[in-house]
């Protein structure tokens, strides 16, 4: 999966390897199909509303690169985001030391819901 991007025209970054989108290109890229879907944040802040779909590993966590190699595959991207976008772009980093191919939602859930994406509040099990 390739990801062309303008700066300006997408709101799209690059840092090395880890592609930096904003919610709209997020959300077409989750339609897409064939990805996964990773929320970093605390499991009591993926409680109150996540992504549908997505898998919950806390990146804080002193186990999230093992966990993240037990849970997600490399054969596929992986759609990143948290509350703001830090904590995710530095999942991001990680997970393409380990070789994963990784798309950063730039603002977080935060932006996601300023843009009126939905959230949900089931657990993928």
């Amino acid at each position: 999966m390739v990801i062309m991007c303008a700066m300006h025209v997408l709101g799209c970054s690059r840092n090395d390897s880890i592609i930096s989108v904003a919610a709209p290109e997020f959300e077409k890229e989750i339609k897409s199909g064939s990805v996964q879907l990773l929320d970093v944040r605390t499991p009591e802040e993926f409680a109150d509303g996540h992504i549908a779909d997505a898998i919950n590993i806390d990146v804080k966590e002193e186990d999230f690169q093992e966990m993240a190699s037990e849970k997600l595959s490399k054969d596929s991207t992986v759609l990143v985001y948290c509350r703001s976008g830090r904590r995710s772009l530095d999942a991001a980093g990680q997970l393409t030391k380990l070789g994963y191919k990784v798309v950063n939602l730039t603002g977080g859930i935060t932006e996601w819901k300023e843009n009126g994406l939905p959230v949900t509040d089931s657990v993928r099990r």
